[in-house]
């Protein structure tokens, strides 16, 4: 029986994932159609340069619970599911990557959490397709991102989850022009829980991510969750301050062969101390010059409901 006072909706970041859009389709279909709630699937295409709109139209004329998005350049996976949020009309949202590496299959699951008073169900990956140096630096980083923050982040836990219309409607309103949506998740708190699962390879083609951009993609988050970084240099800078007056002195006094290797050491110190400081400022400076230009999060070039396609720029 369907409950028409709810709806599910199911937000896909799409990035060359012309292949997988068919298949996430019907394998989420198929969960959704075991839910007594109304469901509609929204396919933001993030200016994939392959016929992924061309596939998610085909889609929505042949079902009109499908609808889809197109931004005009590649905003990232964040501002995809940001736009597909605010265009969302559900009462609990799903957000999945495209490339099928978030199993559908998980959603009757967290639904189900729902269902039970739970505001945010999250996905934890257990495990994970990939080679065993990603994989280390992968739980490398969910261990520093959850111990440098200064509220509760889970660890393993990725965008895939289920989030109430409420913990949406906060993270819309909120004013941060470079988002990090695991960690607004995290900081509303709520009621929330994690379900744990495998995360397989991509069904299809490769990756887009690459070494540059997982570094990227890590210091985004810290910064979004932690000024510790800022504070260590800092620190260290002010702990610094001392030796670095005495103890030329005391070399100078020792008048003899040692006092240029002491002094090389020092400076040497000194330096390394100063680039690190500078590079940690520039991060978190960075951010701030995004914040200051209140640039949107995306730009929607159409939108596509009931097989059509209506020009939004």
């Amino acid at each position: 029986m369907t409950n028409k006072n709810k709806t599910i909706s199911v937000i896909i970041a799409c990035y060359r994932d012309e292949l997988a859009i068919p298949v996430m389709y019907e394998r989420l279909t198929k969960v959704l159609s075991k839910s007594i709630y109304f469901y509609e699937i929204i396919f933001v295409n993030d200016a994939s340069p392959d016929n992924s709109r061309v596939k998610i139209i085909e889609l929505s004329k042949q079902d009109n619970r499908v609808k889809g998005i197109t931004h005009t350049r590649n905003f990232g996976s964040q501002s995809a599911f940001l736009s597909g949020m605010d265009f969302a009309s559900g009462d609990g949202i799903v957000l999945m990557d495209g490339d099928l590496q978030d199993p559908p299959e998980l959603i009757e699951e967290f639904i189900e959490k729902w269902e039970n008073g739970y505001e945010v169900v999250y996905g934890v990956r257990t495990s994970r397709d990939a080679p065993i140096y990603m994989q280390f630096f992968y739980k490398l980083f969910y261990r520093v991102f959850s111990k440098l923050s200064s509220f509760s982040v889970p660890r393993d836990a990725g965008d895939f989850s289920l989030m109430d219309r409420k913990v949406v409607n906060y993270i819309l309103n909120l004013k941060e022009r470079e988002p990090f949506i695991r960690a607004l998740r995290a900081f509303y708190g709520g009621n929330s829980i994690g379900v744990k699962y495998r995360r397989p390879e991509r069904l299809f083609g490769k990756s887009t991510n690459n070494l540059l951009r997982n570094l990227g993609w890590a210091s985004k988050g810290l910064l979004a969750v932690s000024r510790i970084p800022l504070n260590i240099v800092t620190l260290i800078s002010t702990l610094l301050v001392i030796p670095v007056i005495v103890i030329p002195i005391s070399i100078l006094n020792l008048n003899n062969g040692t006092n240029i290797l002491f002094m090389n050491v020092i400076i040497l110190v000194i330096l390394c101390v100063v680039i690190l400081q500078n590079a940690v400022m520039s991060l978190y400076l960075g951010k701030v010059f995004e914040d200051i230009k209140q640039r949107p999060h995306y730009l929607r070039k159409s939108t596509i409901i009931n097989g059509e396609e209506i020009e939004n720029v």
